[in-house]
């Protein structure tokens, strides 16, 4: 007659010259299932459980999650910075070709539509813009 019971779960040595079958107490197993330590067979060769925990594989997921949102940032910020400095580039031409630079040849000239029909036929400004002449006071 036994006055109480516990659960028991059986192991086999991984060690290809042992393979002695014992018995652990399941809420031990579990515990070693879990931090995944090192345990000793009944003859003294190391085992231990590799597969990955269910916590494990979460906090892994964490990490991969927190790695793509952070590079997705980057990327952002990377955009928008190449996004600023191309406003500031149409800037700076819109306000040289005002002041009649040329924007293929970089020099000036007071009849910059003259110039761009004559010299630059096949220019095509973004956006389809056409040249304006200048305007004199």
């Amino acid at each position: 007659m036994t006055l109480f019971s516990i659960d028991m779960v059986v192991q086999t040595c991984v060690n290809k010259d042992c393979g002695i079958s014992f018995a652990v107490p399941s809420w031990w197993d579990k515990g070693k299932r879990e931090t995944r330590t090192t345990f000793y067979c009944p003859n003294g060769h190391p085992q231990s459980y590799c597969a990955e925990s269910d916590l494990d594989k979460a906090r892994r997921e964490r990490d991969i999650a927190r790695q793509q949102v952070a590079r997705a940032e980057q990327e952002a910020a990377e955009a928008l910075a190449r996004a600023q400095k191309a406003e500031r580039a149409e800037k700076r031409l819109k306000k040289r070709a005002s002041a009649g630079t040329c924007p293929c040849c970089q020099r000036t000239f007071s009849n910059m539509a003259t110039h761009m029909k004559n010299q630059h036929p096949n220019f095509v400004a973004e956006g389809g813009a056409k040249v304006v002449p200048i305007k004199r006071a």
